[in-house]
């Protein structure tokens, strides 16, 4: 079939599917568009749709810092020296007797911020507060997205956190109440970010480029945490830590801006894309249908063992992933008797080479599905068998290379370089097989993701609690047990074809 008549096919295709979006033909007329245009909107990362992704890493990067900030200022913001007598009063800093790195750090900023007199009760309720909203966001966030569009639900939830962490320090002085609050919404706006910005893919990226689209937008979530712990300490110490929240605030508010004005939620409204490559994605998914879900087929969503392999896979992968990612600091500090500094530098270290993985694991396997080395459902499965297998390796060694300090980086390198590959396979897998439904389905994995990460590292610390030398072992053990057990139902039950039940109108009843 020629080209043009191909775009023609795919004008009939998208506007029966979805009414609401108007292809006038002019565009793909010969007059207008060859099929070098076509070729080359494959090439390169100059493209819209890789735009699209640098912008979504952007705001995922913003998120990232947004939501580790009061993790990094904490500290400098309690007075560990005064009594607790009052539970929110602002406070001279007195540093007669310091007691760790913060303390002696910040001395000569004394006249640039207040600290409280908070109880270790109540930083524990505000370090916790970020997540009190989570488990009720990510349904109706990603539903919502899918329905109403990506552009409104990330927009307003990038625009509300970039606010509340503006508003941070003088809800502080205001009281604790106040500003757990806007922890609360915070937090919630963050997951809207997050669970929502999935579905905008079903209709920009082409299925041999979903891999590598995905992975540059999420690689910001690494990212974030990275340079946000290395910049806000230094900024903290320099110029006081209401400006950590002022500047991560004022950047989360610019990448506001670049989403609502370069971002489009499908192609054929984007006001700079090329007729090229405009054609070149929806001849790429004409035989998908992308047009937003009337109903959600719930029944037959759960009764889907291919829905459950991607969520089982989800809560195994998060749960070992959490329990080294929340005890990193601690099993470096404590075991290997290293001190806070070069802990917190040594703990930083595998999110660099993830976040180099990450992307290189995905353009390899857009490269296999590209020239046909391998079916669809081979690399998603390959991918998530190598970001299983290896980790699981790797952590049951962790306790017997614990005595060489280089020996136990490496491997803590390779956790995370290889558990980055899944992001290649299963945690992109749900556009593959309902791409109508992807962000509700999205939403339904964070859910398990959420619950594995509350779940993992309580578990742990009952282990640790036990015994502080064998249990150690037995998290390691648990952990690469259940992250087996979650690629074995994957590989069994794993699809990468469209579900029956996601390519019609379902009505739902129970």
């Amino acid at each position: 079939m020629s080209t043009v008549a191909e775009a023609r096919a795919t004008e009939a295709d998208i506007s029966n599917k979805d009414p609401s979006i108007v292809i006038p033909f002019t565009v793909f007329s010969g007059e207008n568009l060859d099929t070098s245009q076509v070729q080359n909107s494959r090439k390169g990362f100059c493209s819209n749709r890789h735009g699209l992704a640098f912008i979504l890493m952007l705001c995922n990067f913003a998120t990232g810092t947004q939501k580790i900030t009061l993790s990094i200022v904490i500290q400098a913001m309690v007075n560990h020296t005064t009594p607790p007598n009052h539970s929110n009063a602002s406070t001279e800093m007195s540093f007669t007797d310091s007691q760790d790195y913060w303390n002696e750090t910040l001395k000569e900023f004394k006249e640039l911020a207040p600290v409280y007199d908070w109880s270790p009760e109540i930083q524990g309720i505000i370090l916790s507060s970020l997540n009190y909203g989570s488990f009720l966001v990510p349904l109706p966030a990603g539903y919502v997205a899918g329905k109403f569009g990506v552009k409104r639900v990330v927009g307003a939830g990038l625009f509300i956190s970039s606010i509340m962490i503006l508003l941070t320090p003088p809800a502080a002085d205001i009281g604790v109440t106040l500003f757990i609050v806007i922890q609360v919404v915070q937090g919630i706006a963050q997951v809207m970010v997050t669970t929502g910005q999935f579905p905008i893919w079903v209709k920009w990226a082409p299925p041999v480029e979903r891999s590598q689209l995905t992975s540059i937008a999420s690689s910001g979530l690494l990212l974030g945490p990275l340079i946000g712990f290395a910049v806000g300490g230094l900024l903290c110490q320099a110029l006081g830590w209401p400006y950590v929240f002022y500047i991560f605030g004022a950047v989360g508010s610019v990448c506001c801006l670049l989403w609502f004005f370069l971002i489009s939620d499908d192609p054929m409204h984007h006001p700079f894309i090329s007729s090229g490559e405009k054609e070149y994605i929806l001849c790429a998914l004409a035989q998908q249908d992308c047009s937003p879900a009337q109903s959600l087929p719930l029944r037959a969503m759960f009764k889907s063992l291919p829905v459950w392999a991607i969520l089982i896979s989800h809560f195994c992968q998060s749960w070992s992933f959490q329990i080294i990612l929340t005890y990193t600091p601690t099993f470096i500090s404590s075991v290997l008797q290293t001190d806070l500094t070069i802990s917190g530098l040594l703990s930083s270290l595998p999110s660099v080479f993830a976040f180099i993985f990450m992307i290189l694991g995905s353009l390899l396997a857009d490269f296999l599905l590209s020239r046909k080395l391998l079916r669809l459902i081979t690399v998603r499965k390959l991918f998530t068998a190598i970001g299983v297998i290896f980790p699981s390796l790797i952590v049951v060694s962790l306790y017997w290379v614990r005595s060489s300090a280089s020996t136990f980086m490496i491997f803590l390198v390779l956790f995370y370089a290889l558990s980055s590959l899944c992001y290649s396979g299963a945690f992109v897998n749900s556009l593959d097989i309902a791409p109508r439904h992807a962000g509700f389905l999205k939403g339904l994995s964070q859910i398990f993701l959420l619950t594995a990460g509350a779940i993992s590292p309580t578990t742990a610390g009952f282990f640790i609690s036990q015994d502080s030398e064998v249990g150690w072992r037995n998290v390691f053990l648990l952990s690469a047990a259940i992250n087996i057990l979650g690629l074995m139902f994957y590989l069994l039950f794993a699809k990468a074809d469209v579900q029956d039940w996601a390519e019609r109108q379902t009505v739902t009843h129970f």
